[in-house]
């Protein structure tokens, strides 16, 4: 009776070390700043990565017949280029089957290069900047509109729509902030726009208050502020102490849940206006909702901006996988650039740059510290 028991135990373990045996792992990398001052926005880009994979696992995904289980590797880069590049080497080396991120353009184009030399697929699910996908690297992809884009609706949306005659520009001199920065500026001067003035900061900033009063000299009535929202923040409390009444106005850096928090009592309502370089609309509502809904469910927090367009990227990554029976990078890049997933942020196809194609925008303001849509933009 013991031999007996023995014996199905053993055989038992056997089989389940069998099934453990024939289920792959697929690692999927993920760089972020989960630390440093915008380390909220880096969590909520790695929480986004999170659930895409908890919620694969959870479903059960075949690749090739076979079962696999995804891994999720993340990484920090600080928001720092040379920490982003030294995360992309590591990924490298870990041998992940693919990477979504990084969060900044500063750190994912430089980024970029690596994974390309090592012909791993990379999707940044918040990269800006054009030159991410102008240097002719298959590996490349992006789930959001680029600066030209992003840059361009808000100058055209501060003349047109706010009636700005006096338009300051700041920009905290990163890939992302001055690109931004330039395409709104653009944007301004075809619109028959004045630009009064050009400042510039760095994103590791706190005190703004030489540049801002060169330019109260101005009478600016829009500041147009080229970064993120962990100088957005005191920035424009700076402006209220100088009695700078403007509206302000940026890019997705600052179009986040903590803008109001980091602000205070600097931001009236309907002051700011910001864009995401994404959006949804009609019955697409709705998926985005439930995410927010899930989301907030999962981690105890609200989506700060691009967590959803993280999870989509995973995904879009995974779809790839499984229409070519393969997570070898050489082996499913190609169906990755043929990409046709709808997501939660919306449909997902990649023109040959590896640019979504038809990306939208969402406008912004702000009202009673909470974001309110405006319009979106394509």
């Amino acid at each position: 009776m013991q031999r007996t028991f023995k014996l199905s135990l053993i055989a038992s373990l056997s089989m389940m070390a069998g099934l453990s045996m024939a289920q792959d792992v697929v690692k999927i990398g993920h760089v972020g700043p989960v630390s440093g001052a915008i380390a909220h926005l880096g969590k909520d880009n790695e929480n986004g990565a999170r659930l895409a994979i908890e919620e694969l696992n959870a479903k059960g995904v075949k690749i090739g017949g076979k079962a696999v289980k995804f891994e999720l590797i993340a990484e920090d880069d600080a928001a720092d280029p040379k920490q982003g590049t030294a995360a992309a080497q590591k990924l490298v080396d870990s041998k992940v089957n693919g990477v979504v991120g990084h969060l900044n353009s500063g750190t994912t184009i430089p980024a970029s290069k690596i994974y390309n030399d090592a012909g791993i697929p990379q999707i940044s699910p918040s990269a800006t900047n054009p030159k991410y996908t102008r240097n002719g690297y298959k590996t490349a992809f992006r789930v959001v509109a680029d600066d030209v884009h992003l840059g361009g609706t808000l100058g055209r949306y501060a003349i047109n729509n706010l009636k700005g005659k006096s338009i300051a520009v700041i920009d905290d001199r990163t890939a992302y902030g001055q690109g931004v920065a330039e395409e709104f500026k653009k944007a301004v001067t075809a619109a028959k726009g004045n630009v009064v003035g050009h400042e510039f900061t760095t994103d590791k900033a706190s005190d703004f208050m030489a540049i801002l009063t060169k330019l109260k000299a101005k009478n600016p009535d829009v500041v147009f502020f080229g970064g993120m929202d962990a100088v957005a923040g005191p920035m424009m409390r700076q402006m209220k102490s100088l009695g700078i009444n403007a509206k302000f106005m940026g890019g997705d850096g600052i179009c986040s849940s903590e803008l109001a928090k980091l602000a205070g009592d600097a931001m009236a309502d309907g002051q700011v206006v910001c864009a995401e370089a994404g959006g949804v609309e009609g019955q697409q509502k709705k998926g985005m909702e439930d995410f927010s809904a899930k989301f907030k469910k999962r981690f105890n927090a609200d989506v700060q901006v691009y967590a959803p367009y993280v999870y989509d990227a995973v995904n879009v990554m995974v779809d790839a996988m499984v229409r070519a029976n393969s997570a070898d990078p050489a082996k499913y890049l190609p169906a990755l650039a043929k990409a046709n997933y709808n997501g939660v942020t919306g449909t997902i196809t990649f023109d040959e740059k590896g640019d979504i194609k038809n990306g939208a925008l969402t406008l912004y303001t702000y009202k009673a510290g909470k974001r309110e849509q405006i319009a979106v933009v394509r």
